[in-house]
Protein backbone atom coordinates (compact mmCIF):
# COMPACT_ATOMS: atom_id res chain seq x y z
CA UNK A 1 0.00 0.00 0.00
CA UNK A 2 0.79 3.90 -0.47
CA UNK A 3 2.36 5.56 2.85
CA UNK A 4 2.92 8.85 3.90
CA UNK A 5 6.85 9.00 4.90
CA UNK A 6 7.76 12.86 5.68
CA UNK A 7 5.93 16.51 5.55
CA UNK A 8 7.95 19.69 4.47
CA UNK A 9 7.12 23.26 4.89
CA UNK A 10 8.44 26.07 2.94
CA UNK A 11 7.57 29.86 2.12
CA UNK A 12 6.85 29.86 -1.80
CA UNK A 13 8.42 33.86 -2.04
CA UNK A 14 8.31 34.77 -5.69
CA UNK A 15 11.61 36.43 -5.60
CA UNK A 16 13.33 33.50 -4.41
CA UNK A 17 12.00 31.77 -7.65
CA UNK A 18 14.14 34.86 -9.86
CA UNK A 19 16.96 34.95 -7.25
CA UNK A 20 17.30 31.65 -8.82
CA UNK A 21 16.64 31.86 -12.59
CA UNK A 22 18.88 34.70 -12.78
CA UNK A 23 21.93 33.33 -10.94
CA UNK A 24 22.06 35.71 -7.83
CA UNK A 25 21.77 32.64 -5.46
CA UNK A 26 24.94 32.96 -4.21
CA UNK A 27 24.61 37.46 -3.93
CA UNK A 28 25.78 38.22 -0.19
CA UNK A 29 22.03 38.95 0.04
CA UNK A 30 20.61 35.31 -0.72
CA UNK A 31 23.19 33.42 0.25
CA UNK A 32 21.79 32.71 3.60
CA UNK A 33 18.59 31.72 2.82
CA UNK A 34 19.63 29.33 -0.14
CA UNK A 35 21.95 27.74 2.44
CA UNK A 36 19.33 27.03 4.61
CA UNK A 37 18.30 24.57 2.13
CA UNK A 38 21.80 22.59 1.87
CA UNK A 39 20.75 20.20 4.13
CA UNK A 40 17.05 19.69 2.04
CA UNK A 41 18.96 18.98 -0.81
CA UNK A 42 20.93 16.50 0.50
CA UNK A 43 17.95 15.19 3.02
CA UNK A 44 15.85 14.66 -0.35
CA UNK A 45 18.09 13.19 -2.64
CA UNK A 46 18.76 10.10 -0.15
CA UNK A 47 14.97 10.09 0.36
CA UNK A 48 13.13 10.94 -2.58
CA UNK A 49 9.70 9.82 -2.56
CA UNK A 50 7.29 8.78 -5.75
CA UNK A 51 5.21 11.24 -5.46
CA UNK A 52 4.69 14.75 -3.97
CA UNK A 53 1.02 16.35 -2.88
CA UNK A 54 2.10 19.58 -2.95
CA UNK A 55 -0.39 22.33 -1.47
CA UNK A 56 -0.06 25.44 -2.61
CA UNK A 57 -1.95 28.50 -3.49
CA UNK A 58 -2.36 30.02 -7.04
CA UNK A 59 -1.75 33.55 -6.67
CA UNK A 60 -4.54 34.97 -9.93
CA UNK A 61 -2.66 32.30 -12.36
CA UNK A 62 -5.36 28.75 -13.20
CA UNK A 63 -7.97 30.57 -11.19
CA UNK A 64 -9.21 34.34 -11.04
CA UNK A 65 -11.76 36.16 -9.13
CA UNK A 66 -14.45 34.90 -11.98
CA UNK A 67 -13.68 31.35 -10.28
CA UNK A 68 -12.29 30.32 -7.00
CA UNK A 69 -12.13 26.95 -5.81
CA UNK A 70 -11.75 26.51 -2.13
CA UNK A 71 -9.85 23.33 -2.53
CA UNK A 72 -9.01 22.24 -6.18
CA UNK A 73 -6.58 18.97 -7.28
CA UNK A 74 -4.73 18.78 -10.03
CA UNK A 75 -5.52 15.57 -11.70
CA UNK A 76 -3.93 15.47 -15.12
CA UNK A 77 -0.88 13.99 -16.48
CA UNK A 78 1.16 17.45 -16.97
CA UNK A 79 1.13 21.23 -15.30
CA UNK A 80 3.05 23.66 -17.52
CA UNK A 81 5.06 26.94 -15.32
CA UNK A 82 2.44 29.41 -15.64
CA UNK A 83 3.20 32.87 -17.10
CA UNK A 84 2.54 35.76 -14.27
CA UNK A 85 3.55 38.25 -16.05
CA UNK A 86 6.94 38.35 -17.18
CA UNK A 87 7.11 34.81 -19.18
CA UNK A 88 7.18 31.23 -17.40
CA UNK A 89 10.24 30.13 -15.19
CA UNK A 90 12.91 28.45 -16.73
CA UNK A 91 11.97 25.31 -15.19
CA UNK A 92 10.65 21.61 -15.67
CA UNK A 93 6.98 20.94 -15.92
CA UNK A 94 5.21 19.21 -13.59
CA UNK A 95 4.46 15.29 -14.08
CA UNK A 96 1.13 14.57 -11.81
CA UNK A 97 -0.08 10.94 -10.91
CA UNK A 98 -3.00 11.04 -11.99
CA UNK A 99 -4.41 7.27 -10.73
CA UNK A 100 -3.21 8.68 -7.38
CA UNK A 101 -5.01 11.66 -7.09
CA UNK A 102 -8.15 10.33 -8.60
CA UNK A 103 -7.98 7.99 -5.34
CA UNK A 104 -7.45 10.62 -3.15
CA UNK A 105 -10.46 12.53 -4.55
CA UNK A 106 -12.60 9.71 -4.14
CA UNK A 107 -11.88 8.96 -1.04
CA UNK A 108 -11.81 12.45 0.16
CA UNK A 109 -14.68 13.67 -1.27
CA UNK A 110 -16.73 10.67 0.35
CA UNK A 111 -14.91 11.74 3.67
CA UNK A 112 -17.02 15.10 2.96
CA UNK A 113 -14.85 17.10 1.56
CA UNK A 114 -15.71 19.24 -1.33
CA UNK A 115 -12.92 19.18 -4.05
CA UNK A 116 -12.75 20.91 -7.39
CA UNK A 117 -11.74 18.57 -9.84
CA UNK A 118 -8.44 20.17 -12.27
CA UNK A 119 -7.73 18.29 -15.51
CA UNK A 120 -5.77 21.02 -16.39
CA UNK A 121 -3.95 23.90 -15.39
CA UNK A 122 -0.55 25.89 -15.35
CA UNK A 123 1.39 26.13 -11.69
CA UNK A 124 2.45 29.25 -10.38
CA UNK A 125 5.70 30.27 -8.08
CA UNK A 126 3.59 28.89 -5.08
CA UNK A 127 4.23 25.37 -6.38
CA UNK A 128 7.55 26.13 -8.55
CA UNK A 129 9.43 27.84 -6.22
CA UNK A 130 9.10 24.65 -3.46
CA UNK A 131 10.34 22.43 -6.06
CA UNK A 132 13.52 24.84 -6.62
CA UNK A 133 14.17 24.73 -2.99
CA UNK A 134 13.85 21.44 -2.34
CA UNK A 135 15.68 19.92 -5.29
CA UNK A 136 19.51 19.90 -6.32
CA UNK A 137 19.08 19.33 -9.87
CA UNK A 138 16.82 21.10 -12.08
CA UNK A 139 16.55 24.48 -12.81
CA UNK A 140 16.47 24.48 -16.88
CA UNK A 141 13.43 24.14 -18.73
CA UNK A 142 14.89 20.38 -20.64
CA UNK A 143 15.76 19.16 -17.07
CA UNK A 144 13.12 17.38 -14.69
CA UNK A 145 11.87 16.92 -11.30
CA UNK A 146 12.76 13.61 -9.64
CA UNK A 147 9.39 12.31 -8.49
CA UNK A 148 5.65 12.78 -9.18
CA UNK A 149 4.13 15.86 -8.28
CA UNK A 150 0.01 16.37 -7.57
CA UNK A 151 -0.72 19.85 -7.34
CA UNK A 152 -3.57 20.88 -4.45
CA UNK A 153 -4.56 24.73 -4.61
CA UNK A 154 -6.41 26.16 -1.98
CA UNK A 155 -8.05 29.26 -1.93
CA UNK A 156 -6.14 31.64 0.81
CA UNK A 157 -6.51 34.50 -1.21
CA UNK A 158 -10.24 35.78 -1.62
CA UNK A 159 -12.09 35.60 1.87
CA UNK A 160 -13.74 34.08 2.79
CA UNK A 161 -10.95 31.40 3.02
CA UNK A 162 -10.69 27.60 4.87
CA UNK A 163 -10.29 27.30 8.60
CA UNK A 164 -7.24 26.02 10.40
CA UNK A 165 -8.82 23.07 11.72
CA UNK A 166 -10.72 22.23 8.27
CA UNK A 167 -6.99 21.90 6.52
CA UNK A 168 -5.99 20.02 9.48
CA UNK A 169 -8.74 17.88 8.90
CA UNK A 170 -8.26 17.72 5.51
CA UNK A 171 -4.42 16.46 6.18
CA UNK A 172 -6.31 13.35 7.98
CA UNK A 173 -8.58 12.72 5.58
CA UNK A 174 -5.43 12.46 2.96
CA UNK A 175 -3.73 10.42 4.91
CA UNK A 176 -6.27 7.66 5.03
CA UNK A 177 -6.71 7.97 1.12
CA UNK A 178 -3.16 7.46 0.61
CA UNK A 179 -2.95 4.29 2.64
CA UNK A 180 -5.78 2.67 1.10
CA UNK A 181 -4.01 3.01 -2.76
CA UNK A 182 -3.04 -0.59 -3.58
CA UNK A 183 0.32 0.59 -4.85
CA UNK A 184 3.66 0.80 -3.25
CA UNK A 185 4.56 4.09 -2.99
CA UNK A 186 6.22 6.77 -1.51
CA UNK A 187 4.04 9.78 -0.62
CA UNK A 188 5.46 13.12 0.98
CA UNK A 189 2.79 16.17 1.72
CA UNK A 190 4.54 19.80 1.44
CA UNK A 191 2.73 22.39 2.95
CA UNK A 192 3.57 25.75 1.52
CA UNK A 193 3.13 29.44 2.13
CA UNK A 194 3.84 32.01 4.93
CA UNK A 195 5.69 32.67 6.85
CA UNK A 196 4.25 36.47 8.38
CA UNK A 197 4.34 39.29 5.64
CA UNK A 198 1.68 41.68 4.43
CA UNK A 199 2.06 43.20 0.77
CA UNK A 200 -0.09 45.73 1.19
CA UNK A 201 -1.55 48.61 3.28
CA UNK A 202 0.02 50.68 6.27
CA UNK A 203 1.45 47.42 7.75
CA UNK A 204 3.23 46.43 4.74
CA UNK A 205 6.38 44.58 4.96
CA UNK A 206 5.06 43.36 8.34
CA UNK A 207 7.41 40.64 9.70
CA UNK A 208 6.92 39.13 13.24
CA UNK A 209 9.84 36.86 14.00
CA UNK A 210 8.37 35.73 17.50
CA UNK A 211 5.36 35.16 16.33
CA UNK A 212 6.38 32.51 13.41
CA UNK A 213 8.71 30.84 16.00
CA UNK A 214 6.16 29.60 18.27
CA UNK A 215 3.73 29.20 15.47
CA UNK A 216 6.57 26.66 14.39
CA UNK A 217 6.87 25.31 17.78
CA UNK A 218 3.35 24.53 18.27
CA UNK A 219 2.91 23.11 15.36
CA UNK A 220 5.75 20.55 15.90
CA UNK A 221 4.35 20.07 19.32
CA UNK A 222 0.72 20.67 19.26
CA UNK A 223 -0.83 20.93 15.66
CA UNK A 224 -4.06 20.38 16.85
CA UNK A 225 -4.19 23.42 18.90
CA UNK A 226 -2.71 25.10 16.26
CA UNK A 227 -5.36 24.34 14.10
CA UNK A 228 -7.63 26.18 16.04
CA UNK A 229 -5.91 29.88 15.72
CA UNK A 230 -8.60 31.95 14.64
CA UNK A 231 -7.80 33.54 11.20
CA UNK A 232 -7.56 37.03 12.66
CA UNK A 233 -4.32 36.16 15.12
CA UNK A 234 -3.14 35.29 11.86
CA UNK A 235 -4.03 38.79 10.43
CA UNK A 236 -2.98 40.29 13.22
CA UNK A 237 0.33 38.76 14.35
CA UNK A 238 1.47 37.66 10.96
CA UNK A 239 -0.15 40.62 8.15
CA UNK A 240 -2.82 40.05 5.67
CA UNK A 241 -0.70 37.31 3.93
CA UNK A 242 0.42 35.33 7.07
CA UNK A 243 -3.13 33.72 6.33
CA UNK A 244 -1.29 31.27 3.66
CA UNK A 245 -0.10 29.36 7.11
CA UNK A 246 -3.16 27.08 7.46
CA UNK A 247 -1.97 24.98 4.45
CA UNK A 248 0.72 23.85 6.14
CA UNK A 249 -1.67 22.27 8.31
CA UNK A 250 -2.97 20.19 5.60
CA UNK A 251 0.38 18.52 5.58
CA UNK A 252 0.62 18.47 9.39
CA UNK A 253 -2.45 16.71 9.64
CA UNK A 254 -1.30 14.05 7.03
CA UNK A 255 1.68 12.96 9.64
CA UNK A 256 1.70 9.55 11.82
CA UNK A 257 0.78 10.97 14.94
CA UNK A 258 -2.11 12.58 14.87
CA UNK A 259 -3.53 9.41 13.90
CA UNK A 260 -2.50 8.07 17.17
CA UNK A 261 1.49 7.16 16.01
CA UNK A 262 4.78 8.15 17.23
CA UNK A 263 5.81 11.74 17.40
CA UNK A 264 7.64 12.60 14.55
CA UNK A 265 10.91 13.63 14.09
CA UNK A 266 12.32 17.22 13.07
CA UNK A 267 15.00 16.28 10.31
CA UNK A 268 15.21 20.34 9.72
CA UNK A 269 14.52 23.37 11.07
CA UNK A 270 15.24 27.18 9.21
CA UNK A 271 14.15 30.34 9.66
CA UNK A 272 15.29 33.36 8.10
CA UNK A 273 14.49 37.29 7.07
CA UNK A 274 13.92 38.89 5.26
CA UNK A 275 13.80 37.35 1.88
CA UNK A 276 11.68 39.72 -0.29
CA UNK A 277 9.57 41.48 2.09
CA UNK A 278 8.54 38.05 3.70
CA UNK A 279 9.92 35.92 6.34
CA UNK A 280 11.05 32.30 4.97
CA UNK A 281 9.42 29.11 7.62
CA UNK A 282 10.95 25.51 6.43
CA UNK A 283 10.54 22.69 7.97
CA UNK A 284 11.13 18.77 7.54
CA UNK A 285 9.42 16.28 9.51
CA UNK A 286 9.76 12.59 9.44
CA UNK A 287 7.11 9.87 9.98
CA UNK A 288 9.15 7.45 12.61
Amino acid sequence: MARITASVYTSHVPAIGAALDQGKSDEPYWRPLFRGYDFSKSWLAERRPDVVFLVYNDHATAFSLDLIPTFAIGMGERFDPADEGWGPRPVPPVFGHPALAAHIAQSVIQQDFDLTLVNRMDVDHGLTVPLSLMCAGPQGADAAWPFKVIPFAVNVVQYPVPSGRRCFQLGQALRRAVETFDEDLDVQVWGTGGMSHQLQGPRAGLINREWDNAWMDRLIADPAACSRVPHIDYVREAGSEGIELVMWLIARGAMADVAGGAAPKVAHRFYHVPCSNTAVGHLILEDT
